[in-house]
């Protein structure tokens, strides 16, 4: 009984030193960061199209394009007339035939082009997107259709920027009373000393916009007559648009 007695002092003489040098949180600063987004069905497309002609005679070729290109901007501004329009890379290129290699210390002549590849593309933003598939179907019987990207109109976006903030900050709101249970305070011990937007996310909906080339199409010596296509369908999707900040928060 006697080294049970001993025991049991010792063991309280450690405990209590163990519960008096508990950490105190009173003045301390915590740096919380939060995040918030929300999400918006595309009311916004993006459209990229093209023609492309290759001809043994570069000035054949540049007449074709040139002449598919106006057909397929009033087509366009026809079916679209509210749409947002603008023509994008011009290029003229030669086009030289494949050549085996030649054997050690031969120079080969200088090459010359067999024919000439001449291509424009066509930027078409528009918010229309009940008569995109019409649209698209009735320019890709003269033109080609390279890029197609879904975005927020930018009003949607300045739209959603109060829920946007709100939401992350009750996001900071939450984690700060986590933080404060986790430490065994109450909430209301808990003081806002700074909130940092930093980095504010997708505040513009990141539109990619690129003017593709077109892929290579056959030598051709004449321009073919425009087919009817049949309309595509499309699914514009979601924009989730994200914002962070960081706030300091002082118990205390």
């Amino acid at each position: 009984m006697k080294y049970f007695a001993i025991a049991a002092v010792a063991a309280c003489a450690f405990a209590a030193p163990l519960h008096a040098q508990s950490l105190s949180t009173a003045g301390t600063l915590v740096v919380v960061p939060a995040f918030g987004e929300v999400k918006r069905v595309n009311d916004q497309a993006t459209i990229t199209l093209s023609v492309e002609e290759v001809d043994k005679d570069k000035a054949a070729a540049a007449s074709r394009v040139n002449t598919k290109m106006k057909q397929g901007l009033e087509i366009v501004k026809k079916a679209d007339p509210q749409a947002s329009l603008k023509t994008q890379g011009y290029y003229t290129y030669p086009v030289y035939p494949e050549e085996a290699p030649l054997p050690n210390g031969q120079q080969r002549k200088a090459r010359v082009p067999t024919a000439w590849r001449v291509g424009q593309s066509l930027q078409v933003v528009t918010s229309n997107l009940d008569a995109l598939p019409k649209t698209v179907s009735a320019a890709q019987a003269i033109l080609s259709l390279n890029h197609l990207h879904f975005s927020l109109t930018p009003e949607t976006t300045r739209q959603l920027e109060d829920q946007r903030i709100a939401a992350t900050y009750q996001n900071l709101n939450e984690r700060i009373a986590s933080i404060a249970k986790a430490m065994g305070r109450k909430l209301g011990d808990a003081v806002l000393d700074t909130v940092d937007f930093e980095g504010p996310g997708n505040f513009s909906d990141r539109v990619a916009v690129t003017g593709a080339r077109a892929m290579p199409m056959a030598l051709s010596v004449a321009a073919s007559a425009p087919q009817s296509v049949a309309e595509p369908s499309f699914e514009p999707g979601e924009t989730t648009l994200s914002m962070r900040l960081v706030g300091k928060v002082r118990f205390k």
